[in-house]
């Protein structure tokens, strides 16, 4: 099969990534005798820089990993929650139906700088400095503008121009968007970063007690009172076309710790598949895999029009599921062990036939009613900048550039393996906190304000994520860490280059190469959280008549381009053979080793 480029291949360290400079701080980590958890702290900080439309300190993470000092598979829930005077009530007095995908309204505790911490205290070797002295260079010395961030600033430049001044000054140097390939600084967020770690080594010579030190600047320090003050001060207009405060608050960083937590798992032949849980999708991988498995995949034939057709239809059931059942499990039932049993999957089964559902069909686990949320009403409206997020094309032809959010795996000699999804606090969907040089985040539009559904919006509670990396064992061993970005479509590309891989025995680069696809049916999980009722989106290059198929079979196929799917990236572990692959879409993606 055809590739874009080589599957690498080594014995040393391997990371793979959804930009090349993190990547290659990643490697760097490693060649300077650190492991995979340091590579993967300086790759995400760097991440933080680099990719400001997709992610920023504001934002949240969670990361699958495997230690193999403590021989166990994890989880990091990187989710900030809801701030505590975040509730219904206060949304529908404002007049509200939905929960505005731009602005300050949606700002949930920023979780992702605590997770990191937590990853580097617990699993890493390096002292703070080493793994944040990348992010801190960048910021301050520049670094080199992709085509994407430019189209990004340029769509909502207006809006940074009339309603974020504080955006403005720093995103529209000289008063218009920067050039592309122009190296580009932000000087604030450096101040912020070197603030942090003068602290923590101010406040001990003792590596675990400067990374808690560097924890406390962040949420109970400076970084708390400058997001108080500044979000107690300001109003902004959002995606309501008003003005709004936010509601996060010191006391809200304050409370807030990330933590460690066991992962979900689902058994498919010779591999043990890891999910972060229900605050996440990505238990529907999970299910989906448990569907799929009473299917013979193989003699369908790789992206035939059968092989797309059942793989779409299992994803409406799981997605279905997800809509009714999935939220926070500290503080709402997932009936979880129902939905991920064998017997659960196998009458699901079969309401797969040989046309396309039109209807979304969740199940009843357990014997439990589902409830749905309501369809969004007719006033709501695209914007620039709300969804994960949506702004419109400065390229001829002119088409939606769909942002979404950053991937990284890395993988060490060792054995060590961390696949994190780093998302939130994107530089158009939230005005810059003009002192700190970074953007909060607006996750908790992913709560509905309606009463008694699992992903009610709840003060103190993680809004349900679409973030999912994924960490697979076989037979017993760590071997694959994959993700990528994409919203609600994260878990059916993952999906697809693990089939592809351990089905169809493609290898890394094959499967991320491989023309993707995905479907659209359920509501989205980003404002004003539309339906496309049997939509389904193909690459261009899957062959005519399987495309004729599927819309024979009743499917409303949009045809996209041939490389427009998915920015997967992947690194595996067999023995002492270390592999990696990334995706060649979008020209920016990147896989390092040796």
């Amino acid at each position: 099969m055809f590739t874009t480029r080589p599957e690498l291949t080594g014995t040393f360290g391997m990371v793979a990534s959804t930009h090349w400079l993190a990547s290659g701080v990643g490697m760097a980590v490693l060649e300077d005798g650190g492991n995979a958890f340091d590579a993967a702290v300086a790759a995400g900080l760097v991440l933080q820089v680099v990719e400001p439309h997709l992610n920023g300190p504001g934002g949240e993470v969670p990361i699958l990993y495997h230690d193999v000092a403590r021989d166990e598979v994890r989880v990091v829930s990187g989710q900030g929650p809801v701030p505590a005077a975040a509730n219904i009530a206060a949304f529908r007095a404002l007049g509200l139906d939905l929960i505005p995908g731009t602005g300050l309204l949606a700002a949930c505790v920023p979780g992702a700088f605590d997770a990191w911490m937590l990853l580097l205290g617990r699993c890493g070797t390096m002292p703070l400095r080493a793994v944040m002295r990348y992010a801190i260079d960048y910021a301050a010395g520049g670094y080199p503008l992709v085509h994407r961030i430019v189209e990004t600033i340029a769509a909502v430049s207006d809006t940074l121009r009339t309603d974020w001044p504080t955006s403005a000054a720093v995103y529209l140097p000289d008063g218009r968007p920067p050039a592309s390939g122009s190296l580009f600084s932000n000087p604030a967020l450096a101040a912020t970063y070197r603030r942090i770690l003068a602290e923590a080594e101010a406040a001990t010579h003792d590596r675990d007690g400067q990374i808690q030190a560097a924890r406390d600047a962040f949420y109970r320090g400076f970084v708390a009172e400058a997001i108080d003050g500044w979000l107690s001060d300001t109003a902004v207009r959002d995606s309501s076309g008003r003005r709004h405060r936010g509601l996060l608050t010191a006391d809200d960083m304050a409370a807030y710790a990330a933590r460690v937590e066991p992962p979900l798992t689902l058994d498919h032949g010779a591999y043990r598949v890891c999910k972060a849980g229900p605050w996440t999708q990505g238990p529907v991988f999970l299910q989906q895999l448990a569907l799929l498995a009473g299917f013979d995949l193989l003699a369908m034939g790789h992206n035939s029009s059968e092989y797309i057709h059942t793989v779409i239809e299992c994803a409406k059931l799981a997605y279905a599921d997800r809509e009714a059942w999935y939220g926070d499990p500290d503080v709402v039932d997932v009936p979880l062990s129902d939905l991920l049993d064998p017997g659960y999957a196998n009458g699901r089964r079969g309401l797969v036939g040989n046309d396309a559902s039109h209807a979304l069909h969740p199940g009843r686990p357990g014997g439990r009613v589902p409830r749905l949320a309501p369809q969004a009403t007719a006033g709501t409206v695209r914007a620039v900048g709300i969804g994960e997020p949506t702004v419109p094309s400065t390229r001829p032809p002119a088409a939606p550039v769909d942002g979404d959010t950053c991937h990284i795996d890395v993988v060490d000699r060792f054995g060590n393996m961390v696949a994190a999804t780093p998302s939130g606090g994107w530089l158009q969907s939230s005005p810059v906190v003009g002192e700190l040089g970074f953007c909060l985040g607006t996750r908790a539009q992913m709560c509905w304000l309606a009463e008694g559904l699992p992903a009610s919006l709840r003060p103190g509670a993680r809004p349900r994520t679409t973030l999912t990396p994924t960490l697979a064992l076989r037979d017993g061993e760590p071997y694959l860490a994959f993700g990528t970005p994409g919203g609600d479509q994260q878990d059916q590309w993952s999906l697809q280059l693990f089939l592809a891989h351990t089905v169809f025995g493609r290898n890394l680069q094959e499967a991320i190469d491989a023309p993707a696809f995905h479907t659209t049916h359920f509501p989205s999980s980003f404002y004003p959280r539309h339906a496309n009722s049997g939509q389904i989106h193909v690459e261009g290059r899957h062959a005519p008549e399987v495309i004729a198929d599927l819309r024979n079979r009743g499917h409303r196929v949009e045809v996209t381009g041939d490389w427009s799917l998915g920015r997967l990236s992947a690194v595996s572990r067999s023995g002492r053979t270390l592999r990696a692959a990334a995706n060649p879409r979008g020209m920016q993606g990147y896989a390092v080793g040796r």
